[in-house]
């Protein structure tokens, strides 16, 4: 299906008002994770992921500072990711679900590695810095979804030990916000538990 290009915009260009979209309202109210397990085939081809990325870099962002990087991962890599960190999979705490998680890195047919890349010592704290890598996963997950496929942000041990960060080269700094994996289930998600907003919401005069 062929679908219409992405409108492009140079450095001061006046950007459309937004506009009431039942679609978009839908979609959002049905927006739910899936299992990165179960992503198969398709995914999305190459000109799709360039439309994802380029959705996806218009976050939030206090200062321009752009203080993240992508990395797409391909079949190859992802496999020799898995590879690579599978030794230390077994000095994990939990050798066996460190072993298994590792199948996330492999079965989805696309993967966005997104790296917080905080411009250190910049009057813009830090924290921002790092809500703002946030907030390019969230629309990775929102493009994906608007072409059509499901998706997961997740993070897993990886992410986080020591000794894997040179083998996903994150450098000293830096930190991974997520990899979002992407592709299409072969059945809906079921729905998860949510907060009411009684709950979470203080409404204020």
């Amino acid at each position: 299906m062929t679908r219409p290009a992405l409108p492009r915009f140079a450095l001061g260009d006046p950007l459309p008002a937004p506009t009431a979209s039942d679609e978009l309202r839908l979609r959002l109210a049905t927006r739910r994770s899936a299992s990165a397990q179960v992503l198969a085939a398709p995914g999305p081809s190459p000109e799709e992921i360039e439309d994802i990325l380029t959705l996806g870099l218009r976050s939030p962002d206090h200062g321009k500072l752009f203080p993240w990087r992508l990395v797409v991962l391909g079949p190859r890599s992802r496999a020799e990711l898995a590879e690579a960190l599978t030794p230390l999979a077994a000095i994990q705490p939990d050798p066996n679900k460190a072993k298994a998680v590792l199948a996330k890195l492999t079965a989805p047919p696309a993967t966005i590695m997104v790296i917080s890349a905080p411009v250190p010592g910049h009057k813009v704290p830090e924290w921002e810095q790092q809500l703002s890598a946030g907030a390019v996963c969230m629309n990775l997950e929102h493009a994906a979804n608007a072409l059509g496929y499901a998706s997961s942000w997740i993070t897993d041990w990886y992410s986080y030990d020591p000794q894997a960060q040179d083998i996903l080269d994150v450098a000293g700094g830096e930190r991974v916000a997520g990899f979002i994996h992407i592709g299409t289930l072969a059945e809906p998600p079921l729905e998860r538990p949510r907060p009411a907003l009684a709950d979470k919401v203080a409404y204020r005069p």
